[in-house]
């Protein structure tokens, strides 16, 4: 069971990693589109949830790979 919980760490910071891709290269456009509509949206995405979900998520994996969650 602890080796099934590595991986999973590894799988969920791999996930971390393409999130953040993700919102840089899709919503990162938004930010130069030049509408007021696309840009509160890219703000909020960018520097709000972005570093929310990326940051969740890494911290889930490491946390899995170093057998924090034994119990």
């Amino acid at each position: 069971m602890n080796s099934i919980k590595k991986i999973l760490g590894i799988v969920w910071m791999l996930l971390a990693l393409a999130t953040g891709y993700y919102c840089i290269s899709i919503f990162g456009g938004k930010l130069t589109s030049g509408k007021q509509d696309d840009l509160v949206f890219g703000i909020i995405i960018f520097f709000v949830l972005m570093p929310l979900i990326v940051t969740g998520l890494f911290t889930f994996g490491y946390f899995a790979i170093k057998d924090e969650y034994k119990d």
